[in-house]
């Protein structure tokens, strides 16, 4: 691997590491950032380079939330350790609907909704439901402020918002932070437990991939993606603490902004290019 090729999994794995858990979509950028700046690599390495660099992500809320999750700790009595379980069988309730269309349709999304011009719609059609619903939740009370009080019912809800993250730029965090704070779930639990999805969706998504596309790697394309999941495990620390810090004090309405902007710069791009 050259150095700008080096310099490009660099920039991948940053922008993978912001966008994963910011509502702003991380196909998205992906998608936008592969036709402004192409890796020399082969179609094939690249789509599932997009789905595996999410690994490094991941490994970021494991980190983060490792104790939290973690029901074997030597730390917890009884009683936590049983709430963590609870926990862990709220996050593969909620996963079951996406992960189950996800697996059935994956190759048919896909091959008819990955490209520029359908993110740059998610973006923007998604950026003014952000808008709508965060002045709709301004003098709203949310009845769930602690994951104790979450059901396997709410989970299965949050779990049916994030099927919309399937289609690419509608974000999986943005999907289900909003579809949670829909059924009166607050912002830091709706976070949280969006992060805590992510981890067997993602996981079984960069699977799917590995499988797919096979165990046989140039030493170039070792490099470039061990570049980019480093570099998104990196970035994906600061995000996090920073959407966590974001959340207890404002709402999502600047990423709404955000989104539209980029999709209407992204329409543009795509139409004059």
């Amino acid at each position: 691997m050259n150095f700008i090729e080096f310099l490009k999994a660099v920039v991948f794995g940053v922008v993978e590491g912001i966008t994963e858990w910011l509502p702003i979509s991380s196909t998205g950028h992906m998608i936008i950032l592969e036709d402004l700046m192409p890796l020399n690599v082969s179609q094939e390495f690249m789509e599932m380079f997009r789905v595996v660099i999410q690994l490094g992500a991941i490994l970021a809320v494991c980190l983060l939330f490792f104790h939290r999750l973690n029901p074997f700790s030597g730390k917890k009595n009884r009683r936590q350790k049983k709430q963590t379980w609870r926990l862990w069988g709220k996050v593969i309730i909620g996963c079951i609907p996406a992960g189950v269309l996800g697996i059935l349709f994956n190759d048919w999304i896909d091959a008819r909704f990955y490209n520029s011009y359908v993110v740059a719609a998610t973006l923007i059609i998604y950026g003014v439901l952000f808008i709508i619903l965060e002045k709709r939740n301004r003098r709203r009370y949310f009845s769930i402020e602690r994951f104790s009080q979450l059901t396997y019912r709410d989970a299965l809800i949050v779990g049916a918002f994030q099927v919309l993250s399937l289609i690419p730029g509608t974000s999986r965090s943005g999907a289900t932070i909003l579809g949670a704070m829909l059924i009166g779930i607050s912002r830091p639990v709706a976070a949280e437990f969006s992060f805590f999805m992510s981890i067997p969706i993602m996981f079984g998504a960069s699977l799917l991939k590995l499988v797919n596309f096979g165990f046989h790697y140039t030493g170039s394309e070792v490099a470039v993606l061990i570049t980019g999941m480093v570099t998104a495990f990196i970035v994906s620390i600061v995000a996090i603490k920073f959407l966590l810090g974001y959340i207890r004090k404002k709402d999502f309405t600047a990423f709404g902004i955000y989104r539209i902007v980029l999709g209407v710069l992204v329409l543009v791009y795509f139409l004059i290019a």
